[in-house]
């Protein structure tokens, strides 16, 4: 099989473990950086190239698109997928995910429980949207943020005024929650490859922040959910037309939400929490998608 490895980074720890369990698995696989990725469409068709030679003849295509290089890494992807490519996330369910407000209405209308979040847009919703949500705490996020970049906690009405505008002043769209006091500072990530959890982890916070991401200090440990907990995390990945996807859950007092579902989920710290061999499960599901039926090539491709 070959595969194509979409990543800005060769040495990034995801990306080193994909490449390696590729290899391992007997499968020819080359790194596409996506910037480095010439498109073309010409009078004999779209072409795309890399250090001046032409990319064809793949059958699956992993996408490690960071948010730093969406754009251009959803040009290379659909380019692939309209070549006929597999991939277990497409251009489409990886662009909808990135978008905070897309994602929350896409899980929202497919039936998945989520926090209590209001998108703002003009200064004289701020009062309606903290009455929304029962006023301060809450949670002001920037739609396109990630790694617990641009999540801001506010205790008072005036705060949130203050920081929103703030925002909006750097060309920034909000998003406001619900403040989840009795997570204290914990969350789940649930690692779901097809149609299960592969992997799942607890988070905590670092001391003096609610964050508990892992790139702001927080630590984790590997747990077991329970079947609900687990099939939720599913259903939100397919919502969202995931193969592969970090799931995020509050346990709330009315039970797990969706916080957030992460297209392009780092192995690294789950890895480390679960002892699971992520890498590996990823390229057994790469191998299924060669059983299925082949997708439909655009009509320009055939």
């Amino acid at each position: 099989m070959r595969i194509a490895l979409l990543s800005v980074n060769r040495r990034l720890y995801s990306t080193r473990r994909l490449w390696e369990a590729c290899r391992k698995g007997g499968h020819d696989v080359r790194f596409l950086h996506p910037r480095r990725c010439a498109v073309a469409w010409l009078e004999d068709g779209a072409v795309m190239t890399q250090g001046g030679l032409k990319i064809e003849g793949m059958d699956v295509v992993l996408p490690r698109v960071g948010t730093s290089v969406t754009e251009t890494g959803l040009v290379v992807l659909r380019h692939l997928e309209g070549l006929g490519v597999r991939t277990p996330n497409t251009a489409e369910s990886i662009g909808r995910s990135r978008d905070k407000v897309a994602s929350l209405q896409w899980l929202s209308h497919c039936g998945v429980p989520v926090p209590p979040s209001v998108f703002v847009d003009v200064p004289d919703q701020i009062e309606e949207c903290a009455a929304l949500l029962g006023g301060p705490p809450v949670v002001v996020k920037v739609v396109r943020g990630t790694q617990g970049v641009g999540v801001i906690k506010v205790g008072e009405l005036d705060q949130l005024r203050a920081t929103v505008e703030a925002l909006w002043g750097l060309g920034e769209q909000v998003l406001v929650q619900r403040f989840v006091s009795e997570a204290q500072g914990r969350d789940l990530r649930l690692f779901v490859v097809g149609d299960e959890v592969a992997a799942a982890m607890e988070r905590e916070s670092a001391p003096g922040d609610f964050r508990s991401n892992l790139h702001r200090g927080g630590t984790a440990r590997g747990f077991r959910p329970d079947q609900e907990t687990a099939a939720l995390a599913v259903k939100a990945a397919k919502a969202l037309g995931l193969g592969i996807a970090g799931v995020d859950l509050l346990i709330t007092q009315e039970g797990p939400v969706v916080l957030e579902v992460n297209s392009s989920p780092g192995l690294e710290g789950i890895e480390a929490a679960t002892g699971k061999n992520l890498a590996r499960v990823i390229v057994k599901h790469l191998e299924s998608l060669m059983t299925r039926a082949k997708p439909e090539v655009a009509k320009e491709f055939q």
